[in-house]
């Protein structure tokens, strides 16, 4: 695969960005599987999120995405988007237009991508798997396709844990900078991004409330691949959202395995949504590995 280091311009968030873009290529050498694109066919694109504390690079940096994409007609697109969980931020800027709307523009733009829905794929990692839904439910008509990985799918159901209630107490947060750095750090995130447990519960980032918005609405659904690892701390953020679908009667692919949140995880977890995604392949399927998921289901 070839791959480019994009410098770019978005009017939207009014900043110099980066994007890391995987394109196939006729002849790679010894020892990668040939490709199937004729180089004139808009492309089918992956929009791959990295998590919170990465950036566009990550995802070739920890794992062989580049060989796992080799054989497969289509492109990648990896952003970086910061710590900005994706979102139009209440105090920020929005991330969510630039990843959804100014984005996907931007590359047809550049290289030859399709901009058919059932071409349009979006899938990440942690912060990313929750904005790769994200996205895909506000953008039901745009993106196809949606994958998370060990993704934070109910952060209501963090809020207790994670002292986002107290997101507005200024005496709580300098003190919390003094002794728990990191603890700042993250309710510094929450109210930049979105403001408070208040303003958050029912908007478009609340993952939940879309999903019942969107049955209310008859909208069709993007298809939806979530994965899990048992140990991992987000596991029950994930099972509420299994949940929510299950109540909806939405089809989705569901992988749970042993496993915590970590790219040793990740590294088999793309394979598994390449595999997925409906894209041209010369290659076999199944790359995941010896250790599969303990449990898929398809509803």
């Amino acid at each position: 695969m070839a791959y480019f280091d994009v410098q770019f311009y978005s009017c939207v968030l009014g900043l110099s960005c980066t994007m890391g873009v995987i394109l196939p290529e006729a002849d790679q050498g010894i020892g990668v599987t040939g490709q199937v694109w004729d180089g004139v066919t808009p492309l089918p694109v992956l929009y791959l999120l990295h998590g919170m504390s990465d950036n566009h690079t990550i995802w070739m940096r920890r794992t062989s995405l580049d060989r796992y994409a080799a054989g497969r007609k289509m492109a990648i697109v990896m952003p970086a988007a910061g710590r900005s969980f994706y979102t139009n931020q209440v105090y920020g800027l929005d991330y969510l237009k630039f990843i959804a709307e100014e984005l996907p523009m931007i590359c047809r733009r550049f290289f030859r991508i399709s901009d058919k829905r059932e071409e349009n794929f979006v899938a990440g990692l942690s912060m990313g798997g929750y904005g790769a839904l994200k996205v895909a439910l506000n953008y039901p008509n745009t993106f196809g396709y949606a994958a998370s990985m060990s993704g934070a799918l109910d952060l209501s159901g963090l809020s207790d844990a994670r002292n986002y209630g107290k997101v507005n107490d200024d005496a709580f947060l300098n003190q919390l900078k003094e002794t728990d750095y990191e603890a700042y750090r993250s309710l510094r995130d929450y109210k930049l991004c979105f403001g408070s447990p208040e303003q958050f519960s029912g908007s478009e980032n609340d993952l939940l409330s879309l999903v019942d918005r969107l049955c209310e609405q008859g909208v069709k659904f993007p298809k939806l691949h979530i994965s899990i690892g048992t140990e991992d701390y987000l596991y029950q953020t994930n099972v509420s959202f299994r949940e929510k679908l299950d109540q909806h009667g939405i089809d989705y692919t569901y992988l749970e395995f042993s496993g915590v949140h970590e790219w040793a995880v990740w590294d088999k977890r793309i394979q598994d949504v390449l595999d997925w995604l409906p894209v041209e392949s010369s290659r076999p399927t199944g790359n995941g590995g010896a250790e599969r998921a303990a449990q898929a289901s398809n509803r």
